[in-house]
């Protein structure tokens, strides 16, 4: 067996199964869950359609490629969305969503035989984060570096912890924009800080955008800036060393579909094709039909996103009311700090005691970090998804505040 697989730590939702084995909820309670963040409102019967008309498309090999119609229309929401103009042939590949993508680029891009005197190739990764940066870093061979976030400016990495010599054997930094679990997003300053870094030590930069069209704020300066987007404002129309990942799973309520794409340096583009035609990546043609018309739409996206506007509004304010917790920039989570009064402020504990008295599940923020210089940044805390119906999301707050101060007396 590969002896790399030895490093993979348990994935968050198995060890709030392990954690919660023994709990027995409040049977007076319906279950309401904000932990796994999958998202719950229902698919557009358009992209049903769609999928269903491109059936015939099964008596077909599909390129690993993607048929020209998808990169086109990929291409297409590019630069309606942030007005780039991307090569739909040399610049840009269909993936089966982002997990898949985000593995397989560590896999194309690390070189394990680089740097063995310090320990490795160096993966960057924010902490928090997505586990498959980690998994995908170790199972390639790399060693996996984290940047914590720090609360005091919004949770955003504090990228200044990593040292000139670590950055000197980094080869990939994973950057999520808006963050998961943060919801925070990255100002044009810090990309322009990244990219010298990457300039100067030649590594290349992973953007995870997959929570870009979940936003609260209304104008023209709303939706978060992207990767690409960054670059092309300060210049860097090429996209060296830069690859940005997203995915319909979010945008169109399409978990299931596994459908998303990369974009960026088309010399990165082209080994990557390459790693993916052995890897066996092509997506489905009914899947890429599918994708074509839900790439193509916007209106559902602006409904869908009301829906989360509406949610937020409502909960942020009963929470906020009894802990430290505010509405992220974008995302659909809510990272939120348990108050100390409660539980002694341990998120394992609170998670416990929440789901025994209220039947409701919520993940320990430990489970989404890792201890960084000393400090574990999602302790403490606790992720809420605000996947379900208003009325869902607005009762699960509602039994989180009575939780709270039944702990205040």
């Amino acid at each position: 067996m590969n002896p790399l697989l030895t490093k993979l730590q348990p994935y968050p939702f198995e060890r709030l199964r392990r954690l919660t084995a023994g709990v027995t909820p409040n049977a007076a309670y319906r279950p309401i869950s904000l932990g796994i963040g999958e998202p719950k409102h229902a698919t557009p019967e358009f992209i049903k359609e769609a999928l269903v008309a491109g059936l015939e498309g099964m008596a077909n090999y599909p390129a690993t490629a993607g048929e020209p119609a998808l990169r086109a229309a990929c291409a297409d929401w590019m630069q309606r969305r942030y007005g780039l103009q991307i090569d739909p042939a040399t610049q840009l590949l269909p993936v089966n969503g982002s997990r898949e993508a985000l593995f397989a680029l560590a896999q194309t891009v690390i070189d394990p035989s680089q740097h063995r005197e310090a320990g490795g190739a160096a993966v960057v990764s924010p902490n928090p984060f997505y586990q498959i940066y980690e998994g995908a870093a170790l199972l390639a061979g790399a060693r996996v570096v984290f940047a914590n976030s720090d609360p005091a400016r919004n949770f955003a990495a504090d990228w200044s912890s990593i040292s000139q010599e670590t950055w000197a054997t980094t080869q990939l930094l994973f950057v999520c924009s808006p963050g998961n679990p943060t919801g925070a997003v990255m100002p044009l300053d810090e990309w322009e800080r990244l990219f010298a870094l990457s300039d100067r030590y030649g590594f290349v930069i992973a953007s995870d955008e997959c929570y870009s069209e979940i936003y609260f704020r209304e104008g023209a300066d709303a939706a978060p800036l992207g990767g690409l987007q960054a670059a092309a404002k300060l210049g860097r129309h090429d996209f060296k060393n830069l690859i940005m990942l997203t995915s319909l799973s979010k945008r169109s309520n399409v978990p299931g579909l596994r459908s998303g794409f990369v974009a960026g340096d088309a010399a990165l583009i082209k080994s990557f094709l390459l790693y993916r035609t052995y890897h066996g990546s092509a997506m489905g043609p009914a899947v890429q039909r599918a994708s074509i018309a839900a790439w193509n739409d916007e209106a559902h996206v602006v409904d869908n996103r009301a829906l989360y506007r509406q949610k937020f509004e409502r909960v942020t304010p009963i929470l906020a009311s009894v802990m430290n917790v505010a509405l992220p920039d974008a995302g659909f989570y809510l990272w939120a700090e348990v108050p100390p009064h409660v539980c002694g402020g341990r998120d394992e504990a609170f998670t416990c005691a929440l789901l025994a008295q209220y039947k409701l599940a919520v993940l320990p923020g430990s489970y989404l970090a890792r201890e960084a210089n000393g400090v574990n940044p999602g302790a403490g805390r606790v992720r809420m998804a605000l996947v379900a119906g208003v009325d869902e999301c607005v009762e699960a707050a509602e039994r989180i505040k009575a939780f709270i101060q039944s702990q205040s007396v």
